[in-house]
């Protein structure tokens, strides 16, 4: 448990814009590396972490803690504005992929969508919420259960197909023997 989390939760609590700003300067870095992972475009990660904390000043009374910490809530936020702002970008290039091509349009390249993340990427999003914060993130499955509020056992089946589905792909794309 960080005391320090503690502390400006209980000051986030009763409205003090300054427990969020401590809040945000201890993890913004921590949560835009993540955010960078999962984002084809870099500069997308800030909006992730901006997103999220304006969400959780909005959305403080419902917040689930885990040991007096808002990381875990945050880094599952971090991971599904992350998917939204993708998502959007790749409906984004394919109408301009609709568009026709322009002499100067024809350098551009798409995202490269191969390797672990992009595999990630494609798990349902109930399952990546699972493995960013286990796997990646290294929260016990009780804290990831107790973050997304569903029971342990939930968890271990989500990260079991996950694990399935990723080692399958990892299979297919030669990286994994």
């Amino acid at each position: 448990m960080n005391d320090e989390d503690v502390a400006d939760w209980e000051a986030l609590g009763r409205g003090d814009p300054l427990g969020l700003a401590r809040l945000f300067d201890r993890h913004e870095a921590r949560l835009f590396r993540h955010a960078a992972r999962l984002l084809t475009v870099r500069e997308d990660a800030k909006d992730a972490v901006a997103i999220a904390f304006f969400e959780l000043w909005r959305r403080r009374g419902s917040v689930r803690l885990v040991d007096g910490s808002p990381l875990p809530w945050l880094i599952n936020t971090v991971s599904n504005t992350s998917r939204n702002l993708e998502r959007s970008a790749r409906r984004y290039r394919a109408v301009l992929g609709r568009v026709p091509s322009t002499p100067a349009a024809e350098g551009v390249r798409p995202a490269d969508e191969t390797g672990v993340l992009a595999a990630l990427r494609r798990l349902p999003e109930k399952e990546q919420s699972v493995v960013v914060l286990t796997i990646m993130q290294g929260y016990r499955e009780s804290e990831t259960a107790t973050a997304l509020g569903i029971p342990v056992g939930t968890v271990k089946s989500r990260l079991s197909r996950a694990k399935a589905r990723l080692r399958g792909e990892l299979e297919q794309m030669g990286m994994v023997p």
